[in-house]
């Protein structure tokens, strides 16, 4: 219950659904939590709430300079806020594309470039980007999706390689199908397409990304980095 006493996280898309598990599992074990997300919130739980747009280059420094101020270099980053859509490539307007990979893709890169220069002149730090199964196998559709969460799987690997010899490690975490706020909002057809095809026939819940998170930011997770860690019911396995 105290693997991450003394460390600073910042969380993006913290308000609900995965992000709210994560936020709270870290601080459950000891760190102290700046959740983050485009709307406002509140929870009793983290040290401070605060509203970002993640496309925000602005939004993002004043972030982590006040965070920095207030409670210290963030040591943790967890890049999770992010959104869908189901069109295909030739249903997609440039506006549509834009708006996906600026949240899911660009405001990843955002986060960790404000992020990183703290973490080193810190000592190092854990950064988990939250990527997806669709960013390693496809289905139908949800073309910017696919796109933008298979950017983020290499664009952990290049800040893993990168970055290790600051004492910075990066990994990216592939959920399943995991039942929240976002993927109640889809369709049946588009969420039975996934659950059909998770071997242990159930859906995910946030606390299971959560878990995963809180290893990968510990002490335990010392030597890992670079990797893609699913976390879906054995759907990549197939």
């Amino acid at each position: 219950m105290n693997r991450l006493h003394g460390k600073v996280a910042i969380v993006t898309g913290a308000s609900r659904g995965i992000g709210g598990a994560i936020a709270t599992a870290l601080a459950a074990e000891g760190a102290t939590v700046v959740g983050c997300d485009i709307h406002a919130f509140t929870s009793e739980a983290l040290a401070e709430c605060r509203q970002l747009d993640v496309t925000d280059e602005a939004g993002w420094m004043d972030l982590v300079n006040a965070v920095s101020e207030t409670h210290g270099a963030p040591r943790i980053l967890v890049n999770n806020a992010g959104v869908t859509s189901p069109e295909s490539i030739t249903e997609t307007s440039l506006e549509l594309w834009e708006s996906i990979t600026g949240v899911d893709q660009t405001g990843v890169f955002l986060g960790m470039r404000a992020v990183i220069p703290e973490m080193r002149a810190a000592g190092g730090g854990s950064i988990i980007n939250i990527s997806s199964i669709c960013g390693a196998v496809a289905v139908p559709g949800i073309a910017a999706y696919h796109a933008a969460k298979g950017a983020v799987r290499t664009l952990t690997k290049n800040a893993a390689v990168t970055y290790a010899p600051d004492g910075i490690r990066a990994n990216a975490i592939l959920p399943g199908w995991i039942a929240t706020p976002m993927t109640a909002g889809q369709s049946d057809a588009v969420n039975d397409v996934f659950l059909n095809a998770t071997p242990l026939a159930r859906p995910g819940t946030p606390e299971d990304i959560a878990g995963a998170v809180v290893f990968l930011a510990s002490d335990e997770a010392d030597f890992i980095t670079g990797v893609d860690l699913p976390v879906d019911g054995g759907y990549l396995a197939r």
